[in-house]
This record gives C-alpha cells, sequence and structure tokens, in this order.
C-alpha cells in the first residue's frame, strides 16, 4: 500500500507507476531529504505538535539510514515512487507508529522544494571554486606572457596589437562575473520553504524560522504558494551555468583556432589532445571540442526546464518534478568541463614567435599610424583617409607600413618624421596603450592584481 493509498481501492498501475517514479535521479537527494526531515522532526517536537521521546527516535532513526544508504546497504525502490517516500517508509519500518509523525505538517511538495535548494546551495559553492580555480590558472599564464605580441581581432581579421597576457585577462574578466552571478543566485536562494506545505502552510503551531535556520537558511520563504511553487532559483542557476559555459565555448572555439596549422599560436599537452584513427599526423583538439559540444547541451537544460514552467498555474504540479534531471544534468556537465578545461590550459605549450609573426602582418599599427599624424596635428578623419592610402600603397608594393621608407612616407603627408617608425614598432604600439584596461603592462599588471584579489576574497 502506497504511504498516500488510502482514498485508493486499487494498486498503481505498474506503467503508471515506473512513469510516475522518479526515485531514479531524485535519490541523489537522499542526504538533503534527511538533514530536512531531522530539522522538521526536532522542530515539532519543540514546539510540542510530536513528543520529544517521537522525535529523538525519529532523528536516530533517520541518522542510522543516512549511514546505511551511505555504506551501501539500503536499496531504493520505485514502489516508493520517489526518495522522500523512500526514506519515509525506511524509517517506518524501524522505529514504527513514531516515524508516521514525521510527516506531520509538511507535505512532499515543500520537502522536495527544500532537498532542492539544499542541494544546489552545496552544489553551486562547488562550482563556484572550480571557476575560481580555472581563474587562478589563467592569472598564472597571463603573468608569463605580459610581453608577448600577438595580433587582437575583430570580425577574425587582425585588428591592433594586443598581449597574450591581455587576450587571456579578458577571459578572467568574464569569469569573474560568473562568479558573481553564481553567488547572486545563492543569496536569492537562501530562504526555506520547508512548512509550506502542499500550498496553503498548516494549522499546526510550527516554527518556520527555527527550521529555516537549522538548516542554515537566512530566513522562511515570505508565501507558502511561493514556496512550493517556485523554480526561479533553478532557472537562474541554469541560466548562469548557460553563461558560464558560453565563455567557455568561446575560449574553446579559440583554442581550437589556435591549436591549428593556420594559426600555431599554441600547442595542446599530449595528454588533452587525442589522434586519428586514420591520419597519424593529428592531433586533435577535442577536449576543446566537447566542450563546445556540452555547451548546447546545458542551454537545452535551461531552455527544457523554461519550457515546463512556463504555463503552470499555481501551486505545485507534477510537471515539476521535470526540474531535477535537467539541473542535476547541468550541474554535473559543467563540474566535469571546469577541471579538465583548467588543465588544458594549465598545460598548454603557448608559441610566442610564432604570435608575433602574425601580428607582423596585417596592418594591425594602422591605427597608431592615424593616432600618429594626429598627435601631429592632423584631424584623425583626414589622418585615417591619409593611413588608408598608406596601407593601399603598401598592398600594391607588398610591404608594411614599417618597411616604407620616409620619402614614401612624406609622399603622403609631410608630417611623417623620423620617429613614426618607433611609433609602428608593435612593442610600442602594445606599450603605449595604458588606458584603463588596455594591453600596456601597467594595466594587464593591475587586471592581474584584481582578479587575484577577487579570488583571495572568496578563498580566505
Amino acid at each position: 500500500m502506497k504511504l498516500w493509498g488510502g482514498r485508493f481501492q486499487k494498486e498503481t498501475d505498474t506503467l503508471v507507476n515506473d512513469f510516475n517514479s522518479s526515485i531514479q535521479f531524485d535519490a541523489r537527494l537522499y542526504k538533503e531529504d534527511i538533514q530536512g526531515s531531522m530539522a522538521h522532526a526536532a522542530m515539532l517536537a519543540d514546539c510540542g505538535i510530536i513528543s520529544q521521546e517521537d522525535g529523538t527516535a525519529i532523528i536516530e532513526g533517520l541518522k542510522e539510514i543516512l549511514a546505511d544508504i551511505e555504506a551501501g546497504k539500503v536499496e531504493l525502490t520505485a514502489e516508493n515512487e520517489d526518495i522522500h517516500m523512500n526514506v519515509e517508509a525506511l524509517l517506518t519500518a524501524r522505529i514504527g507508529s513514531a516515524g508516521k509523525r514525521l510527516h506531520t505538517a509538511r507535505s512532499r511538495n515543500d520537502q522536495v522544494a527544500v532537498d532542492l535548494r539544499l542541494y544546489l546551495k552545496k552544489e553551486i559553492l562547488e562550482i563556484r571554486n572550480l571557476v575560481l580555480h580555472l581563474q587562478k590558472v589563467i592569472v598564472e599564464k597571463a603573468k608569463q606572457h605580459q610581453n608577448t605580441v600577438m595580433p587582437g581581432y575583430t570580425h577574425m581579421q587582425r585588428a591592433q596589437p594586443i598581449s597574450f597576457a591581455h587576450h587571456l585577462l579578458a577571459y578572467g574578466a568574464m569569469l569573474c562575473r560568473d562568479v558573481t552571478r553564481l553567488e547572486d543566485c545563492l543569496e536569492r536562494m537562501d530562504e526555506c520553504p520547508l512548512g509550506s506545505g502542499a500550498l496553503a502552510g498548516t494549522t499546526y503551531p510550527i516554527d518556520r524560522m527555527e527550521t529555516a535556520k537549522a538548516l542554515g537558511f537566512r530566513a522562511p520563504t515570505s508565501n507558502s504558494m511561493d514556496g512550493v511553487s517556485d523554480r526561479d532559483y533553478a532557472l537562474e542557476l541554469l541560466s548562469g551555468l548557460s553563461i558560464l559555459m558560453m565563455h567557455l565555448s568561446r575560449f574553446s572555439e579559440e583554442i581550437i583556432l589556435w591549436c591549428s596549422w593556420e594559426f600555431k599560436f599554441v600547442e595542446l599537452d599530449d595528454g588533452y589532445s587525442t589522434g586519428s584513427s586514420i591520419m597519424p599526423q593529428k592531433k586533435n583538439p577535442d577536449v576543446a571540442e566537447l566542450l563546445r559540444g556540452k555547451t548546447g547541451r546545458v542551454y537545452g537544460d535551461l531552455m527544457g526546464l523554461l519550457t515546463t514552467m512556463k504555463g503552470l498555474p499555481l501551486a505545485y504540479n507534477k510537471d515539476m518534478q521535470e526540474d531535477k534531471e535537467p539541473v542535476f544534468d547541468a550541474v554535473d556537465t559543467v563540474k566535469m568541463c571546469l577541471p579538465v578545461f583548467a588543465g588544458m590550459v594549465e598545460t598548454m605549450r603557448v608559441l610566442p614567435e610564432n604570435m608575433r609573426r602574425a601580428a607582423g602582418k596585417g596592418f594591425i599599427n594602422a591605427t597608431d599610424c592615424a593616432d600618429y599624424l594626429t598627435k601631429k596635428g592632423m584631424p584623425f578623419r583626414d589622418a585615417y583617409t591619409t593611413v588608408g592610402k598608406l596601407v593601399y600603397y603598401c598592398t600594391e608594393q607588398g610591404k608594411l607600413l614599417e618597411e616604407l621608407s620616409l620619402a614614401e612616407l612624406q609622399q603622403i603627408s609631410p608630417l611623417f618624421e623620423e620617429d613614426v617608425y618607433e611609433a609602428l614598432k608593435l612593442e610600442n604600439c602594445m606599450a603605449q596603450r595604458s588606458s584603463y584596461g588596455g594591453p600596456a603592462i601597467s594595466e594587464t599588471q593591475r587586471q592581474i592584481e584584481t582578479i587575484e584579489a577577487f579570488i583571495a576574497q572568496r578563498t580566505k
């Protein structure tokens, strides 16, 4: 007989039982479910709703069940549908009628809501720590390459000279936002729905503040209907994880390009590459490619839950059982991706000579040439046109700007003087870009220190 079976005269069809069951995926919430039940039982006893003896028996029984589950001594069954009913059935079988008092003044609706919040609070901190580790890897790599000149790109065309450190630190800045998004989500998630009941609270004199405090929440949820039917926190987390994966996917795309013979800016370590089954020369960036692919998977988890929730009336609906699989999948995927991505970046070999060679082509010092003329008194738009003519002349002659003679330069503008060659030197072009956030060493050093302080604040 089901724990909820009093109203029914017939056993649930086997197909329906399997269809309805969620134990195959919500079993991972066993610890949070038992934690929530222990807090609930203690509160019931403290409020005089059940006896202290029954409260103690329930808590001790739950502790034993937790130990047995973790020791692999317990078999959770689909017959009991979900982790909540499995734990309650085990408890009642072990301690008798006292176990039947545990569900006083609560519903599975507020149970599942508190379990998922407890679980995700823990997972968010784990994911945040993985992101912080990746930031450390990026910062250490950036420290080594503040003088490494490379072309910066727009539209995948060589645009202006930057350092490899500057490029890496762009991802460091993105990851700072990813961390604060996770922290913001955690802050909004930090309310306890336990005590909301099925939707309308309870007539028992419960103390929701006590259970919220016992479970580590800053407060109870303020509305019982919202408490059981809200999944904003899950959607917000999936959104944050999707943005995080998007950042990792962009980085992966660049690593894939940089590994190609067309770029050859980096070479991945053998431990983070694979070969071809037919082409012996191949060294494939499969880690980066897989991560790029798994980004779509996390997006799908977000869109799936958004679609599930969009038409649901208040309060709880069985559709909401579909919240756990996408959330678990996204959490598992991100936790799998972050360490392997960090390892790939940490072990990859940077090839500064190839970066510098690429930076020497594509006229990426053209803006600096225009700035040179502007500083000599020419209006910027006129300087822009003048340098455009110079670039056209260079392409016709097969030369770079810095390869033109002073006579050739002065045919275009008499403002050019001998000091133009210093202005066109790529290392100087980069060094002079010292505006806040730029690639000059003074600025990349500031960015490194900012990110290191950000990490240190969270890893005390």
